[in-house]
């Protein structure tokens, strides 16, 4: 396995500035990753670009320095499977800038960016892999559609996770409701022992009821309407049931007007025989 000590010592400090400078301000979509016990193997994320057929998705992707880079050009690789026209079977990566193109001072950054500036034009002349070459001149619809296909199957980003400490809307207004059934119902113990009930919206505190002096406010009101019904009552009542004491007295006139005739006839009697 190829470590620091296979490159030269300016090599590993012109890669160490690289690196640094590409961390701090990396390309857009780019994100480089380094093992620093060897800088031979660079390693990167590209994201596909929009309105191309691998829009998200993420293709991890190294280069490979040889001792004498930079006079001769890394050698490219796509780790995460693609259909692509320039990118064989095996991830290997056909880009002039990796070949004929190169030169020296070519940074690290130039090469990154035109490895991804290949997924937005492919250039089906150089394939690599020639059935994506050929759909692309001869069927860009079937070409995009199976590009697609792989960045679904190979690529596709993964969602992002819930905040632990996220809840829902649901659960909020579950809690909510919960308060409140805790904050209305009262504990029937409470109640017996004459502890203080919690005021509701449909009952208003009795201590608001109450006057300065702290004594329970006048029932006038209610004792008016307490008697009214009761004597609503007694009226109603007492128009539904039959006249009893009139009748009584009634008939104790008459029994008595009887009683009164007998002795008269009695007296008239008793003067003719005289």
């Amino acid at each position: 396995m190829a470590t620091n000590e296979n490159l030269p010592p300016n090599v590993i400090k012109q890669l160490a500035r690289e690196l640094k400078n590409l961390n701090e301000t990396p390309p857009e979509g780019i994100k480089v990753g380094v093992n620093d016990d060897d800088f031979s193997t660079i390693y990167a994320d590209i994201e596909g670009p929009a309105g191309t057929p691998y829009e998200n998705g993420v293709f991890r992707m190294k280069l490979i320095l040889s001792r004498d880079f930079p006079h001769s050009a890394p050698k490219g690789y796509f780790l995460t499977k693609i259909f692509h026209p320039n990118i064989a079977s095996n991830g290997e990566i056909c880009v002039n800038t990796l070949k004929r193109d190169w030169n020296p001072s070519l940074g690290l950054r130039h090469v990154l960016i035109v490895v991804r500036c290949l997924l937005i034009e492919p250039f089906p002349e150089s394939a690599l892999n020639e059935q994506a070459g050929k759909l692309l001149l001869e069927n860009y619809d079937e070409y995009a559609r199976l590009a697609r296909l792989y960045t679904g199957i190979h690529a596709l980003k993964p969602k992002p996770k819930f905040k632990t400490g996220a809840r829902s809307e649901s659960t909020a207004a579950l809690n909510v409701d919960q308060t409140n059934t805790s904050v209305c119902s009262v504990d029937p113990k409470t109640a017996v022992s004459g502890a203080a009930v919690p005021p509701t919206p449909l009952a208003p505190s009795l201590n608001k009821m109450k006057g300065a002096s702290g004594q329970e406010p006048p029932t006038t009101a209610l004792n008016t309407v307490v008697e009214i019904g009761v004597s609503s009552g007694s009226a109603a009542a007492a128009a539904a049931a039959p006249p009893v004491t009139a009748t009584h007295k009634k008939e104790g006139g008459l029994a008595k007007a009887q009683a009164d005739k007998k002795k008269i006839d009695a007296r008239k009697k008793s003067l003719k025989r005289l």
